[in-house]
Formats: C-alpha cells, structure tokens, sequence
C-alpha cells in the first residue's frame, strides 16, 4: 500500500489571513478568564487546508480547529466527533456514520452528509489517487445514504481506520467553502480568527460548540523563534505559557509565577540521514556512527537524563509495538565505529552536514553533542541551523540534506502512522530509505486483521529500520511546560497536540 502524503506548502500565506465568522466575532478586554497567550517556536507556512497541512507544529494548534468524524482524547481514547456513532459490517469493509444532531460549522452552518462524503473523499483522493495519508488509499468509496448517514467502503478491513479518521488530515470541512487553503472553517471548540505572518495566530472560542465550550474565549499564538528569549518572554508576561522547554529555559523562568509541567513529547528524536546521499548510502558508515554516538550523554546533556532511549521509529508509548531489544542495538562503542569506518573505506573519516531548524532547541543542543563526539571517529559534522521554513521546503521536501536532527510525530494513534513514511515509494520518505523487505512487512501489517501477525509484521519493520541503521535513533523527549499560575487544567497528550479546551483560569 503506497504512502502519498499530499504536500502544498502555500507561502502565498505570507499575507496577513483573516475571517470573519459570524459565530466568532467581536473583541472584548483581555484578562486572565478571557485570553491567554501561548508561545510557539515557528510560524504557519502550510495551506489552512486540513488536508494539505504538513508540518506538525501547524497541525498541532489546528488540532483546536478541526475535528474529523472521531477524534482522540486526552487519555488516548478514539472518540465520537463529527459523527455521534458508527455501525461496521460484518466483513470489516463498510463503516455508516450517524452525523452528530446539531453539530454546526464556525460559518453557523449545519454539518450536511455532502460535507461529510465531500470531505473524505477529498482528503483521500479517491478519483487522483494521491491520498493524504497512505490508509486513505483503502478507501473506495464514499456514499451518502441519506440526509444523516454516510458509508465509507473499503477494499479490505482495516481495524486503523477510525484511529485514522480521527486524524487532522481526515478533518470534516464544508464543501461550500471555495478556498480551505486560505480560509479555515471547521467544527471545533475555536475558530481561526487571524494571522499575522511572523507575529501569532489568533483563534475565539466556538460558543456554538457541540461539547461544553472551552473556558478561555480568546487564545493568541506568539511566534517566539529566538529560543533564548523564551524565558525572558514569559516571565516579562509577553506569554502565558511555552511548551518544550529546554533544561536550561526552565532554570532562568521565575517559578513563582510559573508552574513547570512534565510530560513526553511522543516523538522520535534522532539524527536522520540522507540514505541516498554519500557516505550515508554505505550502511557500515551509518553503523558505525551509531556506535560512535553516546546517547546516554546526549539525554544527559539535553534533558537532564529524562528522556527514554530508543532504538528505532517507535516511542514507548505505542506499548505492543515498541522493541526494547531494539534500543541496545547499538552501544556506545568507539574501537567498533572505527573498524566498519575502515572497512566503508574511510579509516581517515569525512566530512558532512547536519541540518537543524534553529527554533528547536532540544535538536540544536542535540547537533552539538553529536557533532563533538563524532570528533573521536575523524568525522566532522558541520552544523547548518536554518529557519524553520527553510528546513520544511528544503530539507523535509525538497530531501537537500546530509543529516538533520528532527523529532517525528505520529498524527495518528496507529502504528502505521510512524512507519508508513519508510516505505520505498512513500512520498515523505525524506532519508530516501530503500528496503523491499520494509515494503513487503509493512504491506503484510497492513493486509491483515489477524492483530498478533499485524504487530509482528510492524515489529519487523523496526527491527529492519534498527539492522540497516536508517537513522541514528536517541531518544523520545521528555515535555517541560511553563504555564503561568493564573491558569491550570493543561493536560498532555498522547499524540502531538496543544489541547487548548482543558487550561482554565485558576481558582482564586
């Protein structure tokens, strides 16, 4: 099964977006129970179109925007959305969802079942086959049954789908809206209001939601770009709260006006290589810089030790599909690094470069660590930090890299959704990774519904990704978040997301 994630990245978006809603309109004096202000590391550069987004750091704001047909909860659970419930055939192949009574988009009009099948076909691109996401090409069809019901049918069962459906890229848009890229209209608790490009997003509260609306009427998204002012930002109150914090942010924040939270970030850290790129095409140059790595010093050095070792694309929280055994393949090992070195035919080392986007502090701190340790095998790793748009288009799409430290994200629970991107074909296969006995694993998970083959096949597919040392795999960071104490409630979640709907002022 092949994955296409559709890329778009409109820098035509560079002009100042706004809407008017008529159910999100009006100003009122800002304080602690009616805004908030959060600092964000990079500004939107992606289409406002749910389907055509690709950066996570976009779809993790939006995430308050849309809603597809379910969608995951804060403790990890698929959920009705859109739709208030679904009945599956027997064989697994059809799913007819019931549209949720009086659900409405931000415009105030109804969700009809033409939005719905409108949507789903489009996010899976069921006439040019060029889907979203890879378990979109499953789908054969969308039909409107009547005004409440609608039916996806499927070439083959796939237990994923309504984890996949709860996806941003699977969101539910009005087909009468004649340009999503440029205009965002969903059904979620808050409604995009405004963006002024390198300065923040603004986003009001949807009183017209289906659920209980959330508790602050007025959020505002900064751009903090420069991670050495974060600290300075929050506690001069430009921001009310930052997540991601490095080590070293959170020693300089005033903790008696913040609350330091700790969560994980459900990403996999590592330094990914360019596989089609010299020497990274040799897999004994990949090994030994592997063994040449000290991970243990890089945690150390980067998160105070609290993150957790990984061993390839899976993070520990997808429990049956994560390897532990993986995680050892490759101890710290400086004569072993040498020896596959000389026997790659660079006993004298090399040069190369990594690139990293510069509003990450956790991947430059990263970069550092590695690059000096490399030192000890010849190689010398330069160290390019680029701006965030830079590193979208020309590293993640255009695949103009040697190396790069990055954290890559799921948007689905699924584990689908942290490997289908090493697929052979796969259009964001951007270290370029070529194994046919990946493709062949990978296609078995996803032709079965048998669960234990599926879980092997997704294991093997790790298992692989750790033997060819497609990457150098570090960690899943941990999440330090600052939030000012005049709110609480923010909870983590178990996918990449800032769920706006849970903080609240604190009591007083």
């Amino acid at each position: 099964m092949k994955s296409r994630r559709r890329i778009s990245l409109l820098f035509g978006l560079l002009l100042t977006l706004t809407i008017a809603l008529c159910a999100c309109t009006g100003d009122k004096a800002a304080d602690a129970s009616s805004s908030i202000t959060i600092g964000i590391p990079q500004d939107i550069e992606d289409s406002l179109d749910p389907h055509e987004m690709l950066a996570a750091g976009t779809k993790e704001i939006f995430f308050n925007v849309y809603e597809g047909l379910y969608k995951t909860d804060v403790d990890g659970n698929i959920v009705p959305a859109v739709a208030s419930d679904v009945v599956i055939s027997e064989d697994g192949c059809k799913y007819t969802f019931t549209i949720r009574e009086g659900i409405k988009f931000h415009d105030n009009n109804p969700v009809t079942a033409e939005d719905i099948a409108y949507s789903i076909a489009k996010c899976a691109d069921i006439e040019g086959g060029n889907p979203a996401i890879s378990a979109f090409s499953n789908i054969q069809s969308v039909e409107i049954d009547d005004e409440k019901h609608v039916t996806i049918s499927l070439a083959e069962p796939d237990s994923d789908l309504l984890a996949v459906l709860a996806s941003i890229e699977a969101a539910i848009i009005p087909k009468s809206n004649p340009t999503p890229s440029q205009t965002a209209i969903g059904t979620g608790p808050y409604c995009f209001v405004s963006r002024s490009p390198l300065e923040n997003i603004k986003m009001k509260r949807f009183d017209a939601y289906w659920k209980t609306p959330a508790a602050i009427e007025n959020v505002t998204f900064k751009i903090c770009a420069n991670a050495d002012t974060i600290a300075m930002e929050l506690n001069g109150g430009t921001i009310d709260m930052f997540c991601r914090l490095t080590s070293a942010q959170m020693a300089e924040i005033d903790k008696s006006k913040f609350e330091i939270l700790e969560g994980t970030m459900n990403l996999v850290q590592a330094v990914y290589l360019n596989n089609a790129a010299e020497p990274f095409q040799d897999v004994r140059v990949r090994q030994a810089l592997c063994h040449a790595v000290n991970r243990e010093e890089i945690l150390q050095f980067v998160s105070d030790g609290k993150g957790t070792l990984i061993g390839s694309s899976m993070i520990p929280a997808f429990g049956k599909y994560f390897d532990d055994n993986l995680t050892n393949q490759y101890p710290y090992d400086i004569e072993k690094a040498k020896a596959l070195l000389k026997e790659a035919g660079y006993e004298n080392g090399f040069d190369f470069k990594i690139t990293v986007p510069s509003n990450y502090q956790q991947h430059v701190d990263t970069a550092q660590v590695v690059a000096e340790q490399l030192k000890a095998v010849n190689v010398n790793a330069e160290i390019v930090l680029v701006d965030w748009d830079t590193w979208l288009s020309d590293t993640y799409v255009g695949r103009n890299f040697d190396a790069t430290v990055i954290g890559v994200d799921a948007p689905q629970l699924t584990a689908s959704a942290f490997l289908d991107r090493f697929v052979s074909d796969a259009g964001d296969n951007f270290i370029n990774y070529q194994n046919s006995g990946y493709d062949a694993s990978f296609a078995q998970a996803m032709g079965t519904t048998d669960d234990a083959l599926r879980t092997d096949a997704f294991r093997n597919c790790e298992k692989l990704l750790a033997e060819d040392a497609a990457n150098i795999y570090i960690q899943d960071l941990p999440e330090f978040v600052a939030l000012n104490k005049k709110y609480s409630g923010y909870r983590f979640y178990p996918i990449y997301v800032l769920d706006v709907t849970t903080i609240q002022p604190a009591a007083q």
